[in-house]
C-alpha cells in the first residue's frame, strides 16, 4: 500500500491528510467518526484515504508538507483510525522511493519516436520505466523515482501507461530533483560509476 501523509497547519489548518489513491469526485464518499473522516469509493468501497482533524491532539507534528513515515508513525495512525471506530489498517511500504538505478537495457517505444522503454535495476527488482530523456542509455546509473515517490514539485509517481506501454517509475533530471544550479536542458542526471545500485538518493525539499 502506497501511503502519503501531508500536514500544513498554516495552509489548511490542524488537519492530517492521509492519501492512498485518487477517487473520482463523482464516486467519492465520506464517513466521519469523531475527528477521523474516511474517504472511499461509493461503487467499490476502495479506500482513498483519511482526514484527521485536530491532528496535534493525536500526533507530534513538526513538518510542513509531506510527513516522513516510520513504523512508529504508522502504528500511531492505525491506533487513531481504530480508536475512531474504523476497521481499516494501513500497511505501508516504507522502502526508499528515490534510489540509484542501473539502466540494464533500452529499446525504442513502438508508438512514440521520442520515448524509450528502459529496464532499470533498483537493487531489489527490475522496473520497466518509459523515459523521454534524450540522453538515456544502457549502462548508466541514474536517479530513479519509484512508485509512491513524491517529487519536489508535489507530483506523485504512480504506475502509468504511456502510448500503450506500462511504466513503473521515473528517471529523474537534476532540475526535477530541485538540485541547486541544475542544468535546465532536457536530460536525466547521470551518476558516477561508483554509485551503489539500490542505495537511497537523498532528495531535500
Amino acid at each position: 500500500m502506497i501511503v502519503n501523509v501531508f500536514y500544513n497547519e498554516k495552509g489548511i489548518g490542524d488537519t492530517l491528510i492521509v492519501s492512498i489513491q485518487d477517487i473520482a469526485r463523482e464516486d467519492r464518499l465520506f464517513e466521519k467518526k469523531d475527528d477521523v473522516v474516511r474517504i472511499y469509493d461509493e461503487k467499490t468501497n476502495e479506500l482513498g484515504g483519511f482526514n484527521i482533524f485536530h491532528a496535534s491532539n493525536y500526533f507530534t507534528l513538526n513538518e510542513a508538507g509531506k510527513v516522513e513515515l516510520t513504523d512508529e508513525k504508522v502504528a500511531e495512525l492505525n491506533r487513531v483510525i481504530s480508536e475512531a471506530g474504523f476497521s481499516d489498517q494501513l500497511e505501508v511500504d516504507l522502502t526508499p522511493k528515490f534510489v540509484v538505478g542501473y539502466v540494464e537495457s533500452i529499446e525504442k517505444h513502438p508508438n512514440a519516436d521520442k520515448l524509450s522503454i528502459c529496464q532499470v535495476d533498483v537493487g531489489t527488482e527490475t522496473l520497466q520505466i518509459v523515459c523521454g530523456a534524450p540522453n538515456v542509455a544502457a549502462g548508466q546509473k541514474v536517479v530513479t523515482a519509484k512508485v509512491g515517490a513524491v517529487m519536489p514539485s508535489g507530483l506523485l509517481i504512480k504506475p502509468s501507461n504511456l502510448r500503450g506501454v506500462d511504466s513503473f517509475g521515473m528517471l529523474c533530471a537534476a532540475r526535477e530533483l530541485a538540485i541547486p544550479d541544475a542544468p535546465q536542458e532536457k536530460g536525466i542526471l547521470i551518476l558516477n560509476e561508483d554509485a551503489e545500485v539500490g542505495a537511497t538518493f537523498p532528495v531535500a525539499f
